[in-house]
This record gives structure tokens, sequence and C-alpha cells, in this order.
């Protein structure tokens, strides 16, 4: 496992735990919570295209 796909496995955990987190919440959640979610969103998609352009660049 390449060390971008650790890092995107850590991110997706952590974005996993926040809205299980979220869920627990009998009402919506604070911004800064819901922010916290979006920004791992991106950064787990930046990611994902870096993975998927180096598999490309190795074919």
């Amino acid at each position: 496992m390449s060390d971008l796909e650790i890092l995107l496995d850590r991110l997706k955990t952590a974005q996993r735990d926040l809205i299980l987190d979220a869920a627990k919440v009998p009402m919506l959640p604070p911004d800064s919570m819901l922010r916290r979610i979006a920004d791992l969103e991106n950064t787990i998609a930046a990611v994902e295209a870096l993975i998927d352009e180096q598999r490309h660049a190795r074919a």
C-alpha cells in the first residue's frame, strides 16, 4: 500500500468518525463539524485524483 493510499484510508476513517458523531446529535450538527466533514471530503477527492494520476502515469 502506497503512502497516498494510507493517507486516504486515514482521511476516510476520520471523516466516517465525524459523520457517526454527528449522527448521535439529536439536532443539526454544528457548522464547525459540517465544515470539517466537507474539508475532509475535498481532501479525499484530491488524494484520490492524485492516486489515479499516478496509476495512469505508470501505465
